[in-house]
């Protein structure tokens, strides 16, 4: 993780049961709320993103069908997938692995831990 990005909180309070769900971010939990990671430290609200990395690499993998949804399924805002902040871009948990939308397939961007 790089630098801590500081985030102006919207009068709402992360933790149990404040319906965002979390995700393993290296060796602590991240909020995700609108495609952003949320990160409680020392008082604040640190805006992280998952790295991209031989676990969670950024590459096109035009052979990924994994299922998880029809093929024509269009990933975006309100899609009922939840939205993750992965190095420069964004994706969306299906089935346990990260689907980033490239042209007329999913790529997939290996495996998160994400609890409702």
């Amino acid at each position: 993780m790089s630098g801590h990005k500081p985030h102006q909180s919207e009068l709402h309070t992360h933790g149990t049961g404040c319906g965002h769900p979390t995700i393993t971010h290296g060796t602590h939990q991240d909020y995700v709320e609108d495609g952003h990671l949320h990160h409680l430290h020392d008082g604040k609200v640190d805006v992280h993103s998952l790295e991209v990395s031989k676990a969670n690499p950024a590459a096109c993998t035009p052979a990924h069908a994994c299922g998880g949804h029809p093929n024509d399924h269009k990933h975006a805002a309100g899609c009922n997938h939840v939205a993750v902040a992965h190095g420069d871009h964004v994706d969306y948990v299906v089935g346990g692995h990260l689907h980033h939308p490239c042209g007329t397939h999913c790529d997939d961007h290996g495996p998160v831990d994400l609890k409702a």
